[in-house]
């Protein structure tokens, strides 16, 4: 017995010594079973972090992270939860390489049994700090958010989400970082962040310690061809406000002197509506790429809006995209200063439900789209088609009948992620465009009740336009949106809001419209509007008409697209009775070669023919002939005046 207890004490020691050592043969961490729960404490000591960005030819981003530690059992979590992104989508399967180390001794790690985005380590005694190093592959084809091109040969964003790893255990907000950025030689770059003093001008640019919610919340974006523009110089109390450019080629950064008035209008109809300010500086971070995705993501100081390269130059991508920025900084009041109480998680391991959506990015759909007329950025004329186009959209979403709008929310997470094929019966996120019909169902009625001596931009101020210059979170719930409408007018706002949300018909899908004084017609030509739309969209649209959108894209999209090719077809629409489907490709009509203006042809002659239109489809390589029996003839979307009603719609489109 005394051999084995001397052979067991030798064994011990020697496992005490190694782990001493910060040897590489310390024991492997336990795989875990979960994250642990985080709390408003302090994270002890300052995460550093290095992201080296200048490898932009094989779009590899090179991470280097300390880590202060205290000896025993830790979980590195990557962000999983992204604010803005409302899901699951940090982009964990880009990270590489990923290493964990003590004074350059390796460090085994295990991912946790039941959670992908948590690694564990055991840190051995003596160890205060640990070295984490990885590599961020960048996607190489357009996609959502984390998932998007975000890397070209002359432009740069970079998501601090995407590029770290964080010590589970503590809200996001109890956790310090300090970030280094080196970025390739004499690109400028924008951000939120503050540069630390002395650092501005250097490869390499160290900003000041934030927390890391702070940090995620403040994307960079750097480019070889770059242009910022003043729009709000931080006169009279004001902060400043910046749009900021960054394109693949100097040509595309032209804004015209008319697009430049219409951001600073911006500005200023949004301070006009909610009457105070949440942020120290606002910078449009705007990269102008074909080769990035397209999409904008919101941000308490900031926005990452990708557009187009030709958005500035082109009328109808600036026309179709008119609303992006005003979305997005809408969202600096609605959705970051106030914000749906569950949508306000403090870490981002902790899942968001995602029921007040249709607040969140309903409302903020709303006001972008009023402050892109008031601003001028998009013409009386313009935004009328565009609400026209809308409500035809909107009236041909036969899923209505089995999805409430309510559950587009709740189930927000997965249908972001959906395709464009068959949206109209399983509908997708469609909390964005119902919510221009809700809430204009709601400002007008509003008028209505007030006799026109208030509106929903009184409810802006009382509820967004609060604690000028504070940018701390302030949560609301379902209960706080209905009692502050009822303070500004009283009215049963509970049961109005529910008959949008709860709907499975038209409900009162178009009653917001009427009360505006419009009513949705169609006509046989397409208005100003929808030629820009179609145009920017590479697309026939005719979902009012056969019930198909069919691919007409231009040639240098041709490796990507398919002319002819049916992106998505109307549920029991004239073209799915006839047997069609998405992907699907019209290789002829009527006898002729596919094209755009033949096909819109035959529509249109289908209004004064009896015979049905004949189309040659291909469909996984089998060829056949089929007849489809319309004879509506076109049918363009327009806004007709309701006669003998007031014009609420030009009203509140009305530059304050």
């Amino acid at each position: 017995m005394a051999r084995i207890r001397n052979l067991l004490i030798v064994l011990a020691l020697g496992v005490i010594s190694c782990l001493a050592r910060g040897s590489a043969a310390a024991l492997p961490a336990d795989p875990g079973v979960g994250t642990p729960v985080a709390t408003d404490t302090p994270y002890p000591g300052v995460i550093h972090l290095a992201v080296d960005l200048r490898d932009t030819q094989q779009r590899i981003f090179r991470v280097h992270e300390s880590v202060p530690v205290q000896p025993g059992p830790l979980v590195l979590l990557y962000p999983k939860w992204i604010p803005g992104e409302h899901g699951p989508t940090g982009p964990i399967d880009t990270v590489v390489g990923f290493q964990i180390s003590t004074s350059g001794t390796p460090l085994k790690w295990r991912r946790d049994l039941r959670e992908a985005y948590a690694v564990r380590v055991l840190i051995p005694p003596a160890v205060h700090a640990i070295d984490v190093d990885f590599q961020v592959l960048s996607a190489s084809r357009s996609g959502l958010f984390g998932q998007s091109v975000s890397v070209t040969n002359h432009l740069i964003v970079l998501a601090f989400n995407q590029v770290l790893f964080y010590p589970g255990g503590h809200y996001a907000s109890q956790i310090n970082v300090q970030a280094d950025v080196t970025l390739p030689t004499g690109w400028p770059f924008a951000t939120a962040l503050e540069p630390e003093p002395g650092s501005l001008g250097r490869e390499k640019t160290r900003f000041a310690t934030v927390s890391l919610d702070t940090l995620i919340d403040s994307p960079l974006m750097a480019g070889e061809y770059f242009h910022r523009v003043t729009l709000a110089a931080g006169r009279a109390g004001e902060p400043p406000v910046y749009l900021d450019l960054a394109a693949d080629r100097p040509e595309d950064l032209e804004a015209t002197p008319v697009e430049l008035e219409s951001f600073r209008a911006l500005v200023q109809q949004a301070t006009a509506l909610f009457g105070a300010h949440h942020y120290q500086h606002y910078d449009f971070l705007v990269s102008l790429s074909d080769r990035t995705g397209h999409f904008g993501l919101e941000h308490h100081q900031s926005s990452d809006d990708r557009v187009a390269a030709d958005y500035l130059t082109d009328p109808d991508a600036f026309i179709n995209g008119a609303s992006l920025l005003a979305h997005e900084y809408s969202h600096s009041w609605n959705g970051k200063f106030r914000r749906p109480a569950d949508l306000a998680v403090p870490i981002y391991d902790q899942a968001m439900q995602t029921d007040l959506l249709w607040v969140y990015e309903g409302l903020t759909n709303y006001w972008g789209d009023v402050l892109a007329a008031r601003s001028g950025l998009l013409t009386p004329e313009l935004f009328r088609g565009y609400m026209a186009w809308l409500a035809s959209y909107l009236s041909h979403i036969p899923g209505r009948s089995w999805r409430p709008l309510q559950d587009t929310a709740n189930n927000a997470s997965l249908l972001y992620l959906l395709p464009r094929d068959w949206s109209s019966w399983r509908r997708g996120t469609d909390f964005y465009e119902e919510g221009d019909m809700l809430w204009l169902d709601v400002d007008t009625k509003l008028r209505e009740l007030s006799h026109e001596t208030r509106s929903l931009d009184d409810f802006a101020r009382a509820f967004f336009g609060i604690r000028d210059g504070k940018v701390a979170v302030l949560a609301y719930q379902f209960s706080d949106v209905v009692a502050a409408l009822q303070s500004v007018q009283p009215y049963d706002w509970a049961a109005l809001l529910r008959a949008h949300l709860d709907a499975t018909e038209s409900g009162p899908l178009l009653d917001g419209l009427a009360r505006s004084g419009w009513q949705l017609d169609y006509s046989d030509l397409p208005d100003p509007y929808f030629n820009a739309y179609e145009a920017d969209d590479r697309a026939v649209d005719l979902m009012a008409s056969l019930g198909v959108v069919v691919d007409d894209p231009a040639v240098e999209d041709l490796a990507e697209r398919t002319p002819g090719k049916l992106l998505d077809v109307l549920w029991n629409g004239p073209a799915f009775r006839a047997g069609l489907a998405p992907g699907m490709t019209i290789v002829a009509v009527d006898g002729d070669k596919f094209g755009a203006d033949v096909l819109r042809a035959v529509v249109k002659a289908s209004g004064t023919s009896l015979k049905p239109i004949s189309l040659l489809l291909e469909n996984d390589g089998s060829y056949t002939t089929v007849s489809i029996d319309y004879h509506g003839g076109s049918r363009y979307p327009y806004l007709k005046r309701i006669p003998g009603t007031i014009d609420r719609l030009s009203d509140l489109a009305r530059a304050r």
